[in-house]
């Protein structure tokens, strides 16, 4: 049933209106991570060599995948979204906070793919109309086109709010496991495993593991802040947790490890390796894969974004309160298509996406810290759903904040940036999951104080 106040309209999915059954989840998560973002986020890591970069992506994997399934289950036992759902650990009025960031990522993550795709498009306006590619003389014009047709899909896609997620990625799904395939196969036509093993990259523009680490923790960290948007609709605990785990795994260890060996095949092959030019678009043109491949590449955006744009969706409600989620998902998805258009102007994509990424990996990993120890520890799953809007309940905590969630959120936000400068940690293992770590144990004692502090007053 749903609980109203005029703090706004909570609404928990009862068990009897949940439809999404294991594949549907697990169709989700695959599809949220097989894209064109997963494929560049490898690309990237690719700078670690072969060995260090897949090792990196399985570790980073589990661990950030094990966090997703658990704030999955969050939504599958309150039926609950998850920004909504950091109210009773930010506080009512403090859950703007966690909207904020997500806000912000998930529209950011929408402009990255979409910015991917719009280069793919400039590749099938090369060989339709002759126009140039981007990145050449005159080729800004093919991707501004490409940018504004990708929003147009994005627009459509979110019209009919969950249900249409459902249907892209059921759809979806099966056009990236064709397409990972077959670019396997050509990948390892042009270069052999052993070769793309023994390459090292440039002393000049190689990465350290801590460095890597800290790139897929903040790539894979954004969907645990989204995993109750959808387990909610789930009437299965399994559904929530294992489909999530598995599935976002399989996304990215399959679409990243693509990008790493299609980047060092073709780093191989050219001589040269930039990782500017780690996208699909580039690489599957230089493998000679054509129109096609440029095609599934355009499709993937949509899968990928649609989970994107329900998310930031979801977030702009939970700060509003009078916006209802279509009208929140055509927002959203509108200011994304303005923030596509910012690698433009700027020196180049890649610039602007590790930036994104640094700031993600920075704010994300206490926020998740928080909410998950204040629900399976603190509260010991169970959170009162009528007082999810209640200027009287347990969740206004002093004016609607929880001080303690905010304040140990700020200070891991400084321990994040403080162990940057950590050479053997910044280099080895990141900084984000130890960061995660101390805001679990200073929120854990903070909390505890308060409540000791609480009993011994009454």
């Amino acid at each position: 049933m749903a609980q109203t106040s005029k703090l706004g309209r909570v609404e928990a999915i009862p068990m009897t209106r949940r439809h999404m059954s294991y594949w549907d989840m697990f169709a989700t998560w695959v599809g949220a991570n097989a894209n064109n973002g997963t494929w560049y986020i490898g690309g990237v890591i690719a700078a670690c060599g072969f060995m260090t970069a897949s090792t990196t992506l399985i570790i980073s994997g589990i661990l950030a995948y094990l966090l997703l399934a658990a704030a999955s289950y969050m939504g599958y036992k309150t039926g609950l979204p998850a920004m909504t759902l950091t109210r009773a650990s930010f506080g009512i009025r403090g859950s703007w906070l966690p909207s904020l960031i997500n806000l912000v990522q998930f529209i950011g993550w929408a402009a990255v793919n979409t910015f991917i795709a719009a280069q793919s498009m400039s590749y099938l306006f090369n060989d339709l109309f002759g126009w140039p590619v981007f990145g050449h003389r005159g080729g800004v014009f093919g991707l501004i086109v490409g940018i504004l047709i990708m929003s147009v899909f994005h627009l459509l896609s979110v019209s009919v709010g969950q249900r249409s997620v459902q249907l892209i990625e059921r759809v979806g799904i099966v056009l990236v496991f064709v397409f990972v395939i077959w670019e396997t196969i050509v990948v390892f036509k042009t270069v052999s495993f052993h070769q793309i093993l023994a390459w090292r990259p440039p002393h000049s523009l190689a990465m350290t593991p801590g460095a890597a680490m800290d790139v897929l923790a903040a790539f894979s960290l954004a969907w645990v802040t989204a995993g109750s948007d959808f387990s909610r609709f789930t009437s299965r605990r399994q559904n929530a947790t294992g489909a999530a785990f598995w599935g976002a795994n399989l996304g990215l260890l399959w679409f990243a490890f693509i990008g790493v060996v299609a980047t060092i095949g073709t780093a191989i092959t050219l001589r040269h390796f930039d990782p500017n030019n780690s996208d699909p678009s580039t690489i599957a043109s230089r493998l000679g894969l054509g129109a096609l491949a440029m095609v599934v590449i355009v499709l993937t955006s949509t899968t990928a974004n649609a989970v994107n744009l329900m998310s930031a969706g979801s977030a702009l409600t939970n700060m509003t309160h009078r916006l209802n989620l279509k009208v929140s998902l055509w927002i959203v998805t509108i200011v994304a298509t303005i923030v596509t258009f910012v690698p433009i102007i700027a020196a180049s994509f890649l610039t602007v996406f590790t930036a994104f990424l640094d700031g993600i990996g920075m704010v994300l990993g206490p926020e998740i810290g928080v909410f998950l120890v204040d629900f399976f520890v603190i509260k010991k799953r169970q959170y009162q759903l009528s007082a999810f809007g209640d200027p009287t309940g347990p969740y206004w905590y002093r004016q609607g904040f929880n001080w303690m969630a905010l304040g140990v959120w700020f200070v891991s936000v400084i321990a994040y940036l403080g162990l940057k400068h950590v050479a053997f940690i910044a280099d080895t293992v990141g900084s984000t999951f130890i960061t995660i770590l101390l805001s679990m144990a200073l929120y854990y004692i903070g909390m505890t104080v308060i409540q000791n502090q609480a009993k011994a007053n009454r």
